[in-house]
């Protein structure tokens, strides 16, 4: 054991090392293994669902993040005696794996996938989906994550799609499914369409050309319409234009084009900079504009004038804040051009679409000029035929949002297309019931971000013009008059005759046909269409349960969940897809609970990219810092409360800084103890969790603390307010580490007797081994190797369950009994007086060894004057003064008091009396402040019940008085500190004799000296500093609890020293140590 503690050190490598050593350990004694095993031996059921990302690229910081929270989570509440499954899934299909396929074979379009044949396309994509499973799972795996691999679920397994297909029949016979023709997000990269949600996830700031054309009146050539578009490739398809009928249009005369044009009254000012360049002729509203004819520009669907094209339509959409207020109408490529053009009988519903586009965005008949030319690429061409024909009026270049493909990067385009929908509108009232029985942290994303998300929502296009994916299941007769919706495979092999079909994709299943129930007529074909993958991998929840072909009686074991995590962007993906499917079958949500965390952005704010390579590398990370001191950067940021992080390594340094190297620390420090201790007294050390109520103070608020902490944990864990559990966690390490064990050191190192060092040992090995049992979800590293040394000492009984890992150890219930508020209160007021006296010290640059006389302390009240004199010397002691006077007589030391509104918290009751309560609280008379000062938690102000969170209240010195002229002061929580920085000759010495102790303890820690290792230490230094020490030799060698001489002549020939040199204030001495065996 003293070894152990002697080869300790926590430079840059100790960390990841030991967390290699961890990761061996549970390796060697399957501990995850184990868990599961008793986790099928619980009762109590807690359901969790874990979305599957995609294989193909690697784990990001963003796929880190979420698996840490959702670890933390599995991991608390599986200490908490539940029986908790942790599957890991993946999403096989749709256009992540289609796309990186297309990209290395140099696929541009369905003829090139049609030569290749399907099935020889799909096995190259099955080749492809997992290429990096093995780099996720090492990932996973390294950043503590405890998650089954062996037993995943994958949506490209026969029995997950054939519940997917399940699950489209359920929805299709409740008609909740429709094939309709509608105006769609395309990716003409991915040549397919895509859902709503999907074409909000990358949005671009572009520059587009803004086109001004000219539409002269049929009745009238010597006036034109001018209408606006940023869209040119629509022009050739366009067949109405549309004006708003409330606006007022102007004719005016253009005297430098000798023409008459119609534009909106507000949008003149922007065609025309200089007013003598055009005479307004008349004015009208748009109303009066409707059903004028005008000349088309493109002749390609002329003979659609019979049917009432190229004329003018009204509708309240149009706006006049850009273009010219008169908007070119393309109805199959914009949804409210399809829905004006339909609603004026231009077009009908049962019209087959005019969109002359193929799936690769390129131009097919009849748009002769440009058949085979991507509509981007058009523009040039297009332009150049309008102004050739005398009708480009302007043209120039705006800026602004546009959509582009997710997965491709290409531009979206609205186009008419046949699709498979979701009937979600029909829903719309049962989703928002479904989401009235789940918990959402944060609290405000479920009625704002989700909530107007599924108020506002669209039916949802299900089907994708794709290879790679879970055939939808619908065969059809040639003339549309058959529909057969397919269930399951057994239904399949039982309608169409074939048996034995082992794989669900394309190649083993387009080719079946179902016989048509009418004599004579052709058997039914499948549809070619495949699901969107939001659609299978929404599925899930029954899917990977294969239900309800398998476990249809263990439905409500493994559904709704208790908890779901992901980012926040899934309120429009994941998480509302998954509402959808439940609500529809089920009428209620999937889940019960679900954190939604923020986006992690590089340290410039914007998005992690490989190529800007703005981001340091997730495994340089783990392999510098190591995976705890990212889980905690990680969780204790405001991304778990869906703010964005930018992520800064420096941050990580920090954790492991300021929380992991002081709990290493503090573990060692208590090894250290109990080595000597044996040494000390031949005591065998043995810890056994005690119900009785420590003796000694210090002793007693540390448990009690522990037991606030317990219930405080307990309490935020069960809302998941992760935001919430560590800052306590971190605050009650750090009063432990700096306050509690600095005040007790004395005690602990046998200062006092061997009973109160065996108290204080046993207070020290109570915090450590429940603060490693606490911590463990959120750092299970440094929490199972703390754990295994302290649990050396542990009687075996102490639990009654597996103890070889922390991680099979229940969370401990908070013990009433051991709770003292009044305690806890005292000494957080101590806190406050410590924190203001050390704080004066750091401004006045006064070192803590340097000893003040004296200190005064003005509180609100004699509670708190009482609370503090309790803790007296504990306060002299930890702020080194001599003397200290806690008083609440404000006059007497000149302290005013001022209190102002809170406005944040004042704001929840008296929002619409913010003005009067405000002049109240600021117009209060002393009797009514007093009231505040004393603790009083509601007080009367006028007509007001005002509460003491709603006001702020502030302490102030007023000025030097005879009492303290030399003090200097600083307040803290209605709490003031006059603090005295004078400083004697002989508190100068003493100072200078501490500082040679500290040097002394410093040599000691560097060379790996135990306070146990018997050695004599040998000090050489100049005039000055030789006369501290021999004034002040007692002092310097009671403090170090060694032996401190003198060098003396001869000194370096006979000794085996260590040595090193210091320096205090200039001058410089020697330290030399003698190891005695």
């Amino acid at each position: 054991m003293a070894e152990l503690v002697r080869e300790f050190n926590t430079g840059d490598s100790f960390f990841p090392k030991m967390e290699n050593e961890i990761m061996k350990l549970w390796d060697d004694n399957e501990i995850f293994k184990k868990s599961q095993k008793y986790s099928q031996e619980r009762k109590k059921n807690y359901i969790f669902y874990d979305g599957p990302p995609f294989a193909t690229g690697l784990p990001h910081y963003g796929n880190i993040l979420a698996g840490i929270v959702k670890d933390v989570v599995t991991r608390w509440f599986y200490q908490k005696g539940f029986k908790v499954d942790r599957r890991f899934g993946w999403d096989c299909h749709g256009l992540p794996v289609e796309y990186q396929l297309d990209k290395s074979l140099g696929i541009k379009g369905p003829e090139d996938i049609e030569k290749m044949g399907i099935a020889n396309y799909n096995n190259k994509c099955r080749g492809i989906v997992m290429k990096y499973n093995k780099e996720w799972e090492f990932i996973v795996k390294r950043i503590g994550r405890w998650i089954d691999f062996k037993n995943d679920y994958k949506t490209m397994y026969c029995s997950y799609m054939e519940s997917v297909w399940w699950i489209f029949k359920e929805m299709y016979n409740k008609g909740l499914i429709y094939c309709g023709y509608k105006i769609m997000p395309f990716s003409t990269g991915c040549c397919t369409p895509l859902s709503n949600f999907e074409a909000g996830q990358n949005f671009k700031n572009v520059q587009n050309n803004s086109i001004y054309v000219s539409f002269p009146l049929v009745k009238n050539n010597d006036t034109s319409f001018i209408a606006w578009s940023t869209t040119t490739w629509t022009f050739p398809s366009q067949l109405a234009m549309c004006v708003n009928p409330k606006h007022t249009y102007v004719t005016l005369f253009d005297k430098k084009k000798n023409h008459n044009f119609i534009i909106t009254e507000n949008r003149v000012s922007h065609l025309y900079k200089n007013e003598d360049d055009y005479t307004i002729i008349s004015k009208c509203i748009g109303k009066e504009l409707e059903n004028m004819e005008y000349v088309e520009i493109f002749n390609y669907y002329s003979e659609k004038r019979k049917n009432g094209a190229f004329r003018i339509l009204v509708d309240n959409y149009v706006s006049d804040d850009a273009g010219t207020g008169i908007v070119s109408q393309a109805p199959y490529f914009g949804e409210d051009d399809y829905r004006v053009c339909l609603a004026n009988k231009v077009v009908n519903a049962a019209d087959k679409p005019i969109c002359p586009l193929d799936f690769c965005g390129r131009f097919v008949e009849p748009i002769d000029d440009f058949v085979g030319v991507y509509i981007k690429d058009s523009e040039k061409g297009l332009i150049k035929n309008i102004k050739d024909k005398g009708r480009l009026f302007k043209i120039e270049s705006i800026n602004h949002a546009y959509p582009f493909c997710w997965r491709s990067d290409t531009p979206l385009v609205y186009r008419s297309i046949p699709s498979w929908f979701v009937n979600v509108t029909s829903i719309k009232d049962n989703l928002l019931k479904s989401l009235e029985d789940v918990y959402w942290v944060p609290e405000n994303v479920k009625e704002k971000r989700f909530g107007n998300w599924l108020r506002d929502s669209r039916d949802w296009a299900i089907s994708r013009n794709r290879y790679w994916g879970n055939p939808i299941p619908i065969w059809i007769s040639e003339d549309e008059e058959e529909v057969v919706c397919i269930g399951s495979l057994e239904e399949l092999e039982k309608l169409s005759g074939v048996s034995g079909i082992t794989d669900m994709h394309r190649e083993f299943i387009d080719h079946i046909t179902i016989p048509s129930k009418r004599p004579g007529k052709p058997p039914l074909k499948r549809i070619s269409h495949v699901f969107d993958c939001w659609f299978e991998s929404a599925s899930m929840f029954l899917a990977q349960k294969h239900y309800p072909f398998e476990n249809s009686q263990d439905l409500n074991s493994f559904f709704p969940a208790d908890f779901i995590a992901e980012g926040i962007d899934q309120t429009r993906g994941w998480f509302y897809t998954l509402i959808v499917i439940s609500t529809a079958l089920f009428g209620k949500s999937c889940y019960k609970n679900v954190i939604g965390h923020g986006l992690v952005l590089a340290e410039d704010g914007q998005k992690m990219s490989k190529s800007k390579k703005n981001y340091p590398d997730p495994l340089i990370i783990l392999d510098t810092y190591g995976a705890d001191a990212l889980r905690l950067y990680l969780v204790n940021s405001p991304v778990v409360t869906s703010q964005n992080l930018r992520f800064n390594e420096s941050g990580i340094h920090g954790i492991v800084k300021e929380v992991l190297i002081p709990m290493y620390n503090t573990y060692r420090y208590l090894m250290q103890n109990i080595v000597q201790l044996k040494e000390q007294y031949n005591i065998d050390y043995e810890y056994a969790p005690s119900e009785d109520c420590p003796s000694n103070y210090m002793d007693k608020w540390m448990i009690s603390m522990l037991q606030s902490l317990i219930k405080d944990t307990d309490d935020n864990m069960s809302k998941y307010l992760l935001a919430e559990v560590l800052p306590n966690l971190l605050s009650f390490f750090d009063n432990f580490s700096k306050l509690y064990i600095n005040m007790n050191k004395y005690r602990m190192i046998g200062k006092t007797t061997k009973d109160d060092q065996l108290n204080a040992i046993n207070t020290h090995f109570t915090i450590q081994y429940n603060l490693s049992i606490i911590m463990a979800p959120f750092v299970p590293f440094i929490c199972d190797h703390i754990y295994q040394g302290l649990s050396k000492f542990c009687k075996k009984d102490i639990y009654d369950c597996d103890t070889s890992s922390v991680h099979f150890l229940p969370i401990p219930n908070s013990n009433i009994y051991l709770t003292d508020k009044v305690i806890e209160r005292q000494v957080k007021l101590m806190n406050n007086v410590i924190y203001l006296g050390l704080k004066i010290r750091t401004i006045k640059n006064i070192r803590r060894r340097m000893r003040l006389k004296g200190m005064i302390v003005i509180v609100r009240n004699e509670q708190e004057v009482e609370d503090l004199n309790i803790l007296i010397e504990y306060i002299r002691k930890e702020l080194n003064i001599e003397e200290l006077t806690i008083s609440s007589d404000r006059k007497k030391y000149k302290i005013d008091i001022s209190i102002n509104p809170n406005f944040k918290t004042l704001s929840v009751d008296f929002k619409l009396q913010m003005k009067g309560v405000t002049a109240a609280i600021r117009g209060m008379d002393i009797n009514t402040i007093e009231k505040f000062v004393e603790g009083d938690e509601v007080v009367q102000i006028g007509e007001y019940k005002v509460k003491r969170d709603q006001i702020l209240m502030n302490l102030k010195y007023n000025g030097n008085t005879s009492n303290c002229q030399k003090y200097v002061a600083d307040s803290h929580q209605n709490m003031i500190v006059l603090l005295d920085t004078s400083v004697t000759a002989e508190n100068v010495d003493k100072s200078l004799a501490s500082e040679i102790c500290h040097r002394i303890q410093k040599l000691r820690k560097i060379s790996k000296i135990l306070p146990t290792d018997n050695i004599i230490i040998y000090f050489k230094g100049d005039n000055e500093l030789l006369k501290i020490f021999n004034q002040y030799n007692s002092y310097i060698s009671e403090t170090v609890g060694k032996p401190v001489k003198l060098v003396h002549k001869n000194f370096m020939n006979d000794k085996k020293l260590i040595s090193n040199q210091f320096e205090i204030n200039s001058s410089t001495f020697d330290l030399f140590i003698e190891k005695c065996y």
